[in-house]
Formats: structure tokens, sequence, C-alpha cells
């Protein structure tokens, strides 16, 4: 349980209220001069020097200017060209999930079913008879276009735990002894091939995870706050609840982002309410900043289970034997979305779903539009609700949306991974729906604000990648500026969260930022942002500083 209570920064306002004397305990200087490079700010658009101090902005100007800064603090270095940003935010992160992905058995790369067992052998031999974890296969990249088996996992395994989860994380392959271990046999989402969605792969999820010790559970989430923090990420936003993680999880996540050495962390969980007070129990017992991020409306469509208005182009829907769901799998009612919005809102919370299907986007308005309907518009435009994905929303859904005042959580990796006229959106879905997904262009021309993630471990930790995705998306009229999708994913992961005064450098702001090397070759546009053209290289990581402190440093890059 988090006891702290969570204030304007979105985080245990133990450590927020402290944040300079936290900051100077861990370091041995006070005050850093960084100059000779690029800052980003809205304060001075040619600034190429900045001083920190106490874990604060304290002036930001010229070389010119700063050397009168340069014998009064305490180090001074010399940023050799680089740019300094702030540092990104990740809207939608599966933290000990992410880290258990980086120890597991990888299957993002591999080019077909042998290639995958023989991995998950490997591992199965290394691991001698414990459970095997083996993320991220998806099919469509694979020549026999079909997903492992139960059968295949049993030989692979030597008859023992395999837990194989779909790139989009809403279906997973397991074995027979991880079948037998969770029930999924009687659960609704079996299918004997040991495909599971649905309960049968929460039940198999579920029982996977107790498997996972708290020892090595911390050590997961902080492997995955170190890698955010590589990527040049300050803050990440949790996706818990309970059929995804645990309580103990969460609370683990979120003192590992208060302890002042990984990026901050906002908490979300993903539990169904009916009334004022349940939304307001729940939410000050897990300390989170609403009852939202992935609490499921509808599934994937990688996994055939996302909701839509017509059916699947390629298939019957689900592949768990249920002939009728030709469309998806439509997880909740316009009544509970109704109920859950409007006793978030009542209890001063954000409510949020996950939703991808464009049936799904229509339950999710018409339950938002009746909770306004319910309790008054004013009230649910002011509690700035989110959604997450929101990849199959049209030009009548957003223009509603934004009068409801809802923030979009996004993911570009998704059309750079699947879009386009012969990827897997266009497979599933035909090449006419396919070309009208993901409009980020859309949102943002509508006064819709936008907030980017990577939805780790679906796809990795890499903002300078979202960004660019975002400017070259597959559909040339959803395209958007650099500046604007570098905004996203800055400043507009703390507005999804309700904060407008952090995500950029200026004075007296936190010292949260990323210094990047953008290399001999590297071009920046008018707005000082490096070019996202496609094949441009993408800037290097050098260092990213949080609250002051370096919690992050590529060796020998800055001195």
């Amino acid at each position: 349980m988090n006891s702290g209570s969570v204030n304007s920064d979105g985080v245990n306002s133990d450590v927020v209220g402290s944040e300079s004397t936290s900051s100077e305990s861990s370091r041995s200087t006070t005050s850093t001069l960084y100059r000779g490079g690029f800052v980003h700010t809205p304060v001075d658009s040619r600034a190429t020097a900045m001083v920190v101090v106490n874990g604060q902005i304290a002036w930001i100007g010229s070389d010119e200017e700063a050397t009168r800064h340069s014998e009064g603090v305490d180090a001074v270095v010399d940023l050799d060209g680089a740019l300094v940003t702030p540092a990104f935010v990740d809207a939608h992160v599966h933290t000990s999930a992410t880290g258990m992905a980086l120890r597991s058995v990888e299957l993002t790369d591999v080019r077909y079913v042998a290639e995958a067992l023989a991995r998950i052998e490997d591992a199965a031999r290394k691991r001698q008879g414990r459970p095997v974890y083996a993320p991220n296969w998806d099919e469509d990249a694979w020549p026999e276009h079909r997903p492992l088996t139960a059968q295949e996992l049993d030989r692979a395994s030597y008859g023992g735990v395999v837990y194989s989860p779909r790139v989009d994380g809403h279906s997973a392959v397991i074995s027979s002894a991880l079948a037998a271990a969770s029930g999924a046999r009687n659960l609704p989402g079996w299918n004997e091939s040991g495909l599971v969605t649905r309960d049968a792969h929460h039940a198999a999820r579920d029982t996977f995870s107790d498997g996972v010790s708290p020892a090595d559970r911390r050590a997961d989430i902080d492997a995955a706050l170190k890698a955010a923090a590589a990527a040049g990420i300050g803050l990440v936003h949790e996706n818990a609840g309970p059929y995804l993680s645990s309580a103990e999880d969460l609370a683990d996540v979120l003192a590992a982002g208060d302890r002042g050495d990984l990026p901050q962390v906002i908490g979300y969980w993903a539990e169904l309410v009916a009334d004022e007070a349940q939304a307001r129990e729940l939410a000050e017992r897990h300390g989170v900043r609403g009852l939202a991020g992935d609490l499921n409306i509808d599934g994937s469509i990688g996994s055939r289970t996302a909701s839509l208005r017509a059916p699947y182009a390629d298939g019957d829907g689900p592949r768990d034997g249920d002939s009728t769901a030709r469309c998806g799998n439509a997880y909740l009612t316009v009544e509970q979305v109704r109920d859950h919005v409007a006793a978030c809102t009542l209890a001063g919370i954000q409510a949020g779903f996950h939703v991808i299907g464009d049936a799904g986007v229509d339950t999710v308005v018409e339950g938002m539009q009746a909770a306004a309907a319910l309790i008054g518009s004013a009230r649910v435009v002011a509690a700035r609700h989110r959604l997450e994905h929101l990849e199959m929303v049209d030009a009548a859904g957003i223009g509603a949306l934004v009068g409801l005042g809802v923030t979009a959580s996004v993911q570009p990796a998704f059309d750079a991974f699947w879009g386009g006229s012969h990827g897997m959106y266009a497979a599933r879905l035909g090449r006419d729906r396919v070309m009208g997904m993901n409009r980020f262009a859309s949102m943002a021309a509508a006064g819709m604000s936008l907030a980017f993630g990577s939805d780790t471990p679906v796809t990795p930790f890499a903002p300078w990648g979202a960004v660019r995705a975002a400017v070259n998306h597959h559909e040339p009229a959803e395209r958007i500026s650099v500046e604007t999708a570098f905004l996203a994913h800055t400043r507009g992961g703390w507005r999804v969260a309700g904060i407008d005064d952090r995500g950029f450098l200026d004075l007296g702001q936190p010292a949260t930022f990323a210094v990047w090397s953008l290399g001999d070759d590297a071009a920046t546009g008018i707005t000082g942002l490096p070019d996202m053209s496609p094949g441009a290289p993408l800037p290097t990581n050098l260092r990213t500083v949080i609250r002051g402190r370096t919690v992050f440093d590529r060796e020998g890059a800055l001195s």
C-alpha cells in the first residue's frame, strides 16, 4: 500500500515536498552549469546554456552570458554541441512486465515457428524446470502465419510451465502445465490449441505472475525504470489493475519512482466502480491519480479482440471457438462506462479506458455522454478523463470526445509497426478501414490533447522513435509536426494526468531533462529539434537528470 498522499506533481508528497534536499543528499554538488550546446526552452529560442541549483533550473541563456556563472557553480559541464530537452514522459507503461521481458526469451525478432521453439527450449534447459516467459511473438511475421501451440511448448519445455503472450498482450499460448495450474481450460477464451484470450488468458497470466517472487518483481521494476532513464524518460504512467498486475506490484512501482534515483511514476488502477465512495476509497488505497488505464472496453486488433462495427476481414474474430464474436469482444457496457465515469468524476479523480475498435469507441462515447447527462457536462469536462490507444475513432467520435474534455493517450509506434496498406492492421481489417486509424492530426486539429507512450512491453521505450512515427504516419493526412509530436511526448504526458505546469524547461522548474548527441550529420529544424525524416539518425542519450539528480550517464560522454 502506498501511504503517501498524491500532490500536484502526481507522485508521493513526501518525496516531492523535499525535492531539493533529496537531490542534494545524493550529489556532491548543489549547482551545475551546462554550456556549449542547445537548450530547448520556451524562454529563449537561442539558449545554449543552463544553470541548475538544488534540483531546479535557476538560469537559461547564452554561452556569453554563462561566463559570469562559471565561477559561482560547483561544476561545469561542456555539452560539446549536444541538445538539452525536457525529459520525455511515457504515458502508458507496464513496469514490472517490461522488466520481466528484459530477462525473458525474446521472440520479437524470430523469423519462424521453429526458431521461437528453439529459443524456448534453450531457456527451459537453462532454467532447469523453472517457469519460462516468452513474450512478443507475432505470427503475421512468420511464414507459417500461425501461433505456437501448447503441444509445441510442452515438447520445448519438457512438460514445464510456459507463458507466451502475443506482442499485443491480449492473447497468449500457454503450455499444458500452465493450463492445468490456472484452470484455463474451464474458462471463456480457452482453445484446445493452447491459445487463450479473455478469462482464460487472465487466469493463466495471474497464475504465472504469482510465481514471481517479490524480490524478482522489484528487480524487474528497477530494470525497467533504468531502461526508461537510459531512453531519456523522466516520468512513466504505470498502468496497473486487478487483471494486469497486483496491488503489491503497483505499490512497488510507486515506491521505486519515489526513491529519487529512477524516473518518477504516476499510477493508474484499472478497476471498475459504480459509486463515488468506492472510487475515492480505491484511489486513496492505491495512491493513484485515477481509475483508468487498461480498464478494457475491448481487446486488440492483432488478437482479433478489439470491438468492431464490421467483422474482421481475415477471420471469424477471436480464435477461441466463439463463432458469434466475429466483430471482436465487448467487455463493458454503456451503462458500466456511464456509472464509472460519473463515480470517478464525483470523487474528483480521473476515469479512463483502454479502447481500440470503432464499436468500442461508440460504447465509450455513448457512456461518457450519458454520464455528462447524469451529473452535468461541466463536471465531466473538468475531470479531464483519458482514453488509451483510441485507434479507430472517427471524426464524429473525436468531436464528441473533445466536447467531453477527454485526452488521448496514444502510441505512434503502433502505426509504425503495424499500419499502412500492407501491415498487420490491413490484413485484419482490410485496406479501406486501416487508413483511418491513429488519427493524430485529426485529433490535434480538433483540439484534443495528445500524450504519447509505448505500452511497453508491447513496444519498447523509444521516445524519439515515437516522435518520428507520428511525423511520418502511414496516412499523410494524419501526420503532425515534429514540434507537436515532441510536445505530446513531453508536456502532453503531464497534461494527460491533469498537471499543466510541468514538462518544459523554464526558470524555477524541476531540473528534469535529457542531453542528446545529434551526431555529426544530424540536422535540426527551425524549432531546434532533430530531423525526423525517415532514415535520419535518431539522437543518442548522453545523460538523464531528474529533479537535479543524474539517473543515467553514458560513460565518457560528458565531462
